[in-house]
């Protein structure tokens, strides 16, 4: 059954917008959980323009469900995730001023730097996940470096649903086939919304995650957050 984790993120943007602590992301992430949702991401930048990284460590004790943190593994974001000891960590290949993730690894280029990454996170029970585009080589890389799972970037499938969904869909489908062939979970996000995310998590073979954040806020303000969230279960649940 495919989970769901509920990035806040834009919860902290609206918090770091006016100053203080309102809406607190710590309460949020409480609440968001209580409404039922399996899991909390959070995506801390090194400029802190949304999520802090004290936000981090004062999310820790308060997530009970799975704890996804996302992230550049720059050597600030390793300590962070070595110190708070997530369930899962989440790495994505950020640029510094990226306005928001745009591009999966290349897992083949980057195998050195990824592999010693990951090697030290799984040294401490932490679940490895990689962002990951539709691209076979990339994918068996992922196996290769020792990565847990695949994050699938949905961006494209998000733009493409509108016009032929079927044929949005189908690139992720061999990727989903592929990584499930080497041994790799399989979790995806990036512009799924309450539109698209049913016709995704029906066709994605072993989907084991989606993490949403940004569609999610942004429907929660004219439906409330309670009731998007279940809404998103259902839809995930519906066909499972």
């Amino acid at each position: 059954m495919t989970k769901l984790s509920v990035n806040i993120n834009k919860i902290a943007t609206l918090r770091n917008s006016r100053g203080g602590d309102t809406p607190n992301v710590v309460q949020s992430a409480i609440d968001i959980q209580e409404f039922g949702a399996e899991g909390i991401t959070v995506h801390p930048r090194p400029d802190e323009r949304h999520i802090k990284y004290q936000d981090v460590y004062d999310l820790k004790p308060v997530v009970t469900t799975e704890f996804n943190i996302e992230g550049n593994p720059i050597q600030k974001f390793i300590d962070l995730v070595l110190e708070t000891k997530p369930t899962q960590v989440t790495l994505v290949p950020d640029a510094i001023d990226a306005i928001t993730s745009n591009a999966g690894w290349d897992t083949v280029t980057n195998a050195g730097f990824l592999t010693e990454v990951i090697a030290e996170f799984k040294k401490n029970d932490i679940r490895t996940s990689i962002f990951m585009e539709n691209n076979q080589a990339f994918i068996d890389g992922a196996a290769k470096v020792g990565a847990d799972r695949i994050e699938l970037y949905t961006e494209e499938y998000a733009i493409q649903y509108v016009f032929d969904r079927k044929k949005a869909i189908e690139p992720y489908i061999e990727s989903a086939r592929i990584a499930t062939a080497l041994g790799l979970g399989i979790n995806a996000g990036h512009d799924l919304s309450l539109d698209n995310i049913q016709y995704f998590a029906k066709n994605i073979p072993n989907l084991l995650e989606v993490s949403i954040g940004h569609a999610l806020i942004s429907e929660s303000l004219y439906l409330g957050l309670e009731n998007v969230v279940n809404m998103y279960l259902h839809k995930l649940k519906v066909n499972s």
